[in-house]
């Protein structure tokens, strides 16, 4: 019983990551209204970003928060720049070639610049162990958990609550509505895929620190992670897709708990398509639909 309840701490604890993930990447294709395949990469950055800043400045990580926020907002400026702003009006599958080869070259020049092999990112936070009756909780995870609750809560209430927030909602619903009642529909989207791609950041370091790690390469799964987790929430729903990263992250601890490590990425795809086959939709509710 014990084994299973630390399984599932842990499942909880990774599912945050791929949830934050996956509200990075819900933002972006939502405001933009295109699919990008250069969030892998984004997170690639914060993860970087949090290795030379815990190397240089100590490990503290929330002191840290606002150089790896802003670094993969910098970056989310140049992926608009590049591979959005021209193409807003323009087929989308031309905007998503242009993020593909964008990935590539971020991935090889972070090989270029960071080096090929893996950079260790070891004792940033100390491992302290709190048991609350059966459930055993290290200080590692409670960080991961609060960082990932406070941003969704601020991210949320900015979406709600602010004229800023108001303006991406109205882009992201209808561009063309948007701009005919004032609003710079792409100043608007480029602060909406920037915000995305700080997200996307933040979750890019946590996941460097929970498995002590970050390498040039290590963009491509976790894109493909974040996507996955979007589309169980039916892409631009950031509730849903964080509820479908919780679940990635659940099913892939208790798939290797009974098996392999090697078999994490099988357990969590196969978990989407059996999601897929069952509901097309994923965990939205179709329109028209009782919710």
């Amino acid at each position: 019983m014990q084994y299973i309840v630390d399984q599932l701490i842990n499942g909880i604890c990774q599912g945050a990551i791929y949830a934050l993930m996956a509200i990075g990447y819900s933002v972006v294709a939502g405001i933009t209204g295109m699919v990008t395949f250069t969030h892998g990469e984004v997170m690639m950055i914060g993860a970087f970003a949090a290795y030379y800043s815990f190397l240089l400045a100590g490990n503290n990580i929330f002191l840290g928060l606002l150089f790896y926020f802003g670094a993969s907002w910098l970056l989310g400026v140049a992926v608009y720049k590049i591979c959005y702003e021209k193409f807003l009006n323009s087929p989308r599958h031309i905007s998503l070639i242009c993020t593909v080869g964008f990935s590539m070259v971020v991935k090889n020049l972070a090989q270029i610049c960071f080096g090929a092999n893996r950079k260790p990112m070891l004792n940033i936070i100390d491992n302290r162990v709190f048991t609350l009756g059966p459930v055993t909780i290290n200080l590692l995870q409670i960080v991961i958990l609060t960082v990932v609750v406070v941003l969704a809560v601020l991210l949320s209430l900015y979406m709600s609550k602010t004229r800023g927030g108001i303006a991406l909602r109205a882009v992201s619903q209808e561009k063309t509505a948007a701009y005919m009642v004032g609003i710079n529909v792409k100043r608007t989207a480029m602060i909406g895929n920037c915000i995305g791609c700080g997200i996307g950041g933040v979750a890019g370091m946590l996941m460097a620190i929970y498995y002590q790690t970050c390498y040039a390469t290590m963009g491509s799964m976790l894109s493909m992670k974040a996507f996955s987790s979007s589309i169980l929430g039916g892409m631009t729903d950031t509730r849903l897709s964080a509820l479908g990263g919780l679940c990635i992250g659940i099913i892939e601890n208790f798939g290797i708990s009974f098996s392999s490590a090697s078999f994490r990425d099988a357990f969590a795809f196969c978990f989407l398509i059996l999601v897929l086959i069952i509901r097309p939709q994923g965990f939205a509710v179709k329109k028209g639909a009782r919710p």
